[in-house]
């Protein structure tokens, strides 16, 4: 079927509401507020946020697939083998760079174990092999896996309302990576492009390291820093 204005209206609607409640919560200055005054909340709330997350993606996509109509396009004979080629090596990826994460800080476990307080998650910069070339490598994956399905009406919808939200998402992430990393994250962000690979802006491994040490070194007052993702 074809979806009518209201029912893009709808997803739409679903999808800004995901993004806003998500964006609102992942602040630190929103999270600041709230384990200011409800502080026992603080060693859970990375562990909530994740599983909050999770939850709140079900509605938008359930519309999508209820929605699915007449295919716009269809990935066809070595297309097909492209496309398809190109989102596994997109999960290959994600799952290979995730040896390159704290994914114990990363999913909250880890502050939940160790009752920790602060409204900043542990860590310090990380920059994984795939960092040197994004500085948002998941993101990346991520439309790499979106743009390689077959697309109708309500996939459209849903793939490009995802892929603005992953675009303004990681502008308002490097915020906060810039007030955790300072001149680190500065040196990292001129180098490396934020989602699409450019010839001649690649890091060493040498400078990567380099700029690693640097993150690891905040200046006085800064909070803790978190791992880069």
């Amino acid at each position: 079927m074809n979806l009518s204005t209201s029912q893009i209206l709808s997803l739409l609607l679903c999808w800004l509401a995901y993004s806003g409640l998500h964006s609102v919560l992942a602040a630190l200055g929103f999270k600041r507020w709230l384990l200011a005054r409800w502080p026992a909340l603080a060693p859970s709330y990375r562990l909530a946020f994740n599983l909050l997350a999770v939850v709140l993606l079900l509605p938008p996509l359930g519309l999508t697939l209820a929605w699915s109509g007449p295919l716009l396009w269809a990935w066809q004979g070595p297309w097909a083998w492209v496309a398809n080629g190109l989102a596994l090596a997109a999960v290959g990826g994600f799952l290979w760079s995730t040896r390159y994460y704290d994914m114990a800080v990363f999913s909250g476990s880890a502050q939940w174990r160790a009752g920790h307080r602060a409204a900043e998650d542990p860590g310090g910069l990380r920059l994984s092999p795939l960092h040197r070339y994004v500085r948002h490598p998941w993101y990346s994956l991520g439309l790499v896996i979106l743009w390689t399905r077959d697309m109708d009406e309500a996939r459209l919808v849903s793939t490009l309302c995802i892929s603005l939200y992953l675009w303004i998402g990681s502008l308002l992430e490097e915020r906060k990576l810039l007030a955790f990393h300072g001149e680190a994250y500065a040196r990292y962000r001129s180098r490396v492009p934020g989602l699409i690979p450019l010839p001649g802006r690649v890091l060493s491994p040498e400078e990567a390291r380099a700029l690693e040490g640097l993150g690891h070194r905040p200046a006085a007052g800064a909070p803790p820093c978190p791992p880069a993702r």
